[in-house]
């Protein structure tokens, strides 16, 4: 699902993603034992929503900084000095992905990151 979204960010708005993706996701999603990986704990079923939630926004972000279509990136060009191409963006650009896909990666494996500061805040376990 996850490839599904970024490559999806590659070419559409994150509404038009928003739309398309969630209803069919989320059900799947909520329907699915979150019992944690390589023996790390997992989620409750009432925090995966929120959860999902996150991951999708953080892979949104991802596709705003992903050629070719990356938003964030044209919004760069348009404040960059002239002699600043496009290309440079682009690759200029990769670090912060790698950085963002391992954010994702550690949401992913470690869910309790997410949901942590909500279940203080909210009250919860």
């Amino acid at each position: 699902m996850m490839l599904i979204l970024i490559v999806l960010g590659m070419f559409l708005d994150w509404v038009g993603i928003l739309l398309l993706t969630v209803p069919i996701f989320l059900p799947i999603m909520v329907s699915l034992p979150f019992d944690g990986v390589f023996g790390l704990p997992g989620l409750a079923p009432e925090d995966v929503p929120l959860w999902y939630g996150v991951i999708f926004m953080v892979n949104m972000q991802m596709a705003f900084l992903s050629p070719p279509f990356g938003y964030s990136l044209f919004y760069l060009k348009s404040v960059a000095p002239p002699q600043i191409s496009m290309a440079m963006i682009f690759k200029a650009a990769v670090p912060f992905m790698g950085l963002q896909a391992f954010g994702l990666f550690l949401c992913i494996i470690f869910p309790n990151i997410v949901v942590w500061l909500p279940r203080i805040v909210y009250g919860g376990q």
